[in-house]
């Protein structure tokens, strides 16, 4: 098969699978060639399990063309943290280099009933753990742009394969910007959608929600594809909610404009690079073409580092402090300060932590009865040097801890708030800088249609794949 097709979008290859113009396994041929020309670049791809992939397509090639599911054999890769029976999952983590999964998560379980074909887990920091992607048992992954910069975090691995053409679609994962801050930095789309939009098979919590699981794309149209495929509600998963009456994707496709838009270069909380603040605000700026009225305001959420920092730690208590106890020599150091954080957490933190998160949660609610989209900065500065772990400081501020750099995702984390992250220019150096549009809770719909709206206006859209440009 020709090697366009990876340029083709993810809803044109969709329809080429069901009118029989392609197959998943032609599909799958594509992919390793370009995987082998590409990934040794950036290495965002580095288990695969082609064999795996072919075998479940010749099944799903056996079942009638309307009876394939909503991505009709569209191959999709899998992030490092999410089980797939029978495929490596190491968390990015050597206490887990040999871990191999008898049986897949939830959300894999349903991609594949709808028609997905997994052929790769994608790269990951440890845990997920730090927003620049790299690891003790596959190294770090370099952004396509410019190999020598940072493919951000912890979804880096998926984002670098969106764009270089190593995938149509992606799966990704979001705590602190995990979906968000990958898309900025490599030109791709990628969305935080709400609290129980996807389902996912519960660890250590019921109730664990800060983290959430997402599709990433190189277009608004195709993301919308995924997160229908993502979405519905199954009883593994208590809190997961029903599919929409009305598809995510005729959302992107109806046109809909709105009509009042907030923007916040900082959301009152952080600094920004004066560039990306530029950018950013030039692109929101242009909402003002399809009619809407543009503003500058924010929700009230001041408390966010406090919140997040006490949430999150004690998130990395409940779920790695037995791995603290017993393979602390194998956990980087950023992980064992999570864990340490979380295991001095009073009642009293927590107690104030969550009555935060329902004031934030409150005041967003309360703030888009007023506007319709709320646009901020994916990222406080565009992709740094990949040997720098972390942002340790912007215009002039040095930051207190190697997640504080994020507030301006990880805010609208705790205020439940859907957000898609949306490639919006580029800096004089040409690399990527990213717009999150947010909306109320539950507004996944509006959020997505929102997006398209802008991405159309900005022109950005088909701007990857691209080859690395590798740098030294």
């Amino acid at each position: 098969m020709s090697q366009d097709l990876i340029r083709e979008t993810a809803c044109t290859v969709v329809d080429k699978l069901r009118s029989g113009d392609v197959s998943p396994l032609e599909l799958l041929d594509v992919l390793e060639k370009r995987i082998a020309e590409v990934d040794g670049k950036v290495n965002a791809l580095p288990t695969l399990c082609f064999d795996r992939a072919r075998a479940n397509a010749k099944a799903l090639m056996q079942k009638p063309a309307g009876a394939r599911g909503l991505l009709a054999g569209l191959p999709v890769p899998i992030k490092d943290l999410t089980d797939v029976a029978g495929v490596l999952n190491t968390q990015g983590s050597p206490i887990f280099k040999d871990n191999i999964p008898a049986k897949s998560d939830l959300m894999v379980e349903n991609l594949e009933a709808n028609g997905a074909v997994v052929y790769a887990k994608s790269n990951t920091p440890e845990f997920g753990a730090g927003a620049n992607t790299f690891n003790e048992v596959f190294g770090a992954t370099l952004n396509p742009w410019d190999t020598s910069k940072s493919a951000a975090g912890s979804s880096g691995g998926a984002a670098v394969a969106l764009a270089t053409g190593m995938a149509w679609l992606a799966q990704g994962s979001d705590m602190g910007g995990s979906l968000r801050s990958p898309a900025s930095f490599c030109g791709i789309v990628g969305m935080r959608p709400s609290i129980g939009r996807v389902a996912h098979t519960p660890k250590s919590g019921i109730d664990r929600n800060l983290g959430v699981v997402g599709p990433m794309a190189r277009n608004v149209e195709d993301l919308a594809l995924l997160l229908d495929a993502m979405s519905g509600d199954y009883a593994d998963d208590p809190l997961s909610l029903p599919a929409p009456a009305t598809s995510f994707l005729s959302a992107a496709q109806a046109g809909k404009k709105p009509k009042r838009i907030a923007y916040s270069p900082d959301l009152g909380i952080t600094p920004v690079d004066p560039e990306v603040k530029a950018i950013t605000r030039k692109a929101a700026e242009r909402f003002a073409e399809a009619g809407a009225i543009v503003e500058e305001a924010h929700p009230d959420w001041r408390e966010a580092h406090e919140c997040f920092h006490v949430l999150r730690a004690f998130d990395f208590a409940i779920t790695k402090a037995n791995l603290l106890r017993t393979k602390r020599d194998l956990l980087k150091p950023e992980v064992i300060w999570n864990i340490e954080e979380g295991l001095k957490l009073t009642v009293e933190q927590l107690a104030r932590a969550e009555a935060q998160r329902v004031g934030m949660t409150a005041r967003a609610v309360e703030f888009f009865q007023n506007y319709d989209l709320l646009l901020v900065p994916t990222t406080i500065v565009p992709p740094f040097p990949i040997e720098n772990r972390y942002v340790a400081e912007c215009d002039g501020k040095r930051f207190e801890n190697y997640i504080e750099w994020l507030g301006i995702v990880y805010a609208i984390t705790l205020a439940c708030c859907p957000a898609l992250s949306l490639p919006c220019g580029f800096t004089a150096s040409g690399l990527p800088v990213g717009l999150q549009v947010v909306g109320a809770p539950r507004a996944d719909a509006q959020v997505i249609a929102g997006a398209k709206v802008l991405e159309d206006i900005l022109g950005v859209r088909g701007t990857t794949p691209i080859d690395p440009r590798v740098k030294k």
